[in-house]
């Protein structure tokens, strides 16, 4: 059968399932039967065609529908951060690669131009805020600018800016790319200046144990936001087999669960902004411990676990299919 005979056949029923999935087992149990044999022949005959890609995403959430409704997964907070947002992620993997990848680039790019041209920091920076910088470290408390404020207010001001930065960046993803990638190459930009400053003046490597003990978490979940924003913009501008109002709201429900999760881990960059960053004569030792133990969260539930996750889902996929 030829491909275009192949979805104009089946285009009805799979758009049903899609838009208005039953809530009873056993229908749902059929659904899944019928997606996964539909799959099974698409992917003998057009193995890397849009159509396959779609039936195998059908099929992972009908499955997961399934999986859902098993007695000992009632919590539904449990749930979202240990299925949905996943899930969520690994389908948007290659978004979430570009947009840390184009970090890096203007992060480097920020730093190299620092070294190339003297007033670039001041030009990212402003004025303001490199002369208290530099004041402070005259006075011998290079990184003063985070005890300058009582802790619990300075944790709540943090928060709720990032928070809400991060929100904008998921909305610019509607007017696609422009602005939520303009304000991740800025945010490169001036990490790579910020980086610079300190390093000439003798304090990189404690810039690095200090800053990035709140920062791990915060630029890494900043990064994320964007990508939720580009996820956004590429759903209705590159909408596939669907129609276009419907990839938006797929994509702004996969955008929206990864912003939500993004909420705790900004909650604690801000309290380790607040209350420990302030501390930065700790040992070394305790630094790198809170460092990687942060590195470690965002690669472990970020990277690796989704990506276990779809694997699994898949290889029951083929078992409960007789594969």
């Amino acid at each position: 059968m030829r491909e275009a005979l192949f979805i104009k056949k089946n285009k009805d029923r799979w758009e049903n399932i899609s838009k208005q999935p039953s809530t009873n087992p056993d229908e749902m149990a059929f659904e899944f039967t019928q997606l996964v044999d539909d799959l099974g022949y698409a992917k003998t005959f057009y193995p890397h065609s849009k159509v396959t890609r779609f039936l195998n995403t059908e099929a992972s959430k009908r499955y997961l529908s399934i999986y859902r409704n098993r007695k000992e997964e009632t919590n539904r907070f449990v749930r979202f951060f240990k299925y949905d947002v996943p899930l969520a992620i690994v389908k948007h993997q290659l978004v979430l690669l570009c947009c840390f990848t184009l970090f890096m680039l203007f992060f480097f790019l920020g730093l190299f131009s620092s070294i190339k041209d003297p007033h670039f920091v001041r030009d990212i920076m402003g004025d303001e805020y490199v002369n208290m910088t530099e004041d402070n470290i005259a006075k011998g408390n290079p990184f003063g600018v985070y005890a300058s404020q009582e802790s619990f207010l300075m944790w709540l001001r943090i928060m709720i800016n990032n928070i809400g930065v991060s929100f904008r960046y998921f909305l610019e993803g509607l007017v696609p790319f422009y602005f939520v990638l303009r304000s991740l190459i800025i945010e490169g930009i001036r990490l790579g200046a910020f980086e610079y400053m300190f390093y000439t003046k003798g304090y990189g490597g404690l810039f690095f144990l200090t800053v990035m003990i709140h920062g791990t978490l915060e630029l890494s979940a900043l990064i994320i936001a964007a990508s939720a924003g580009v996820i956004l913009g590429k759903s209705w501008l590159f909408p596939g087999t669907i129609k276009r109002i419907e990839a938006l709201k797929n994509g702004a429900k996969d955008g929206a669960k990864i912003i939500v999760a993004l909420v705790p881990v900004f909650m604690i960059a801000a309290f380790f902004e607040s209350f420990v960053t302030r501390h930065y004569h700790m040992p070394a030792w305790l630094s790198i411990l809170i460092l990687s133990s942060s590195l470690t969260f965002i690669v472990g539930y970020f990277v690796i676990y989704p990506a276990r996750l779809n694997r699994r889902i898949k290889k029951e996929i083929a078992l409960l299919h007789g594969k």
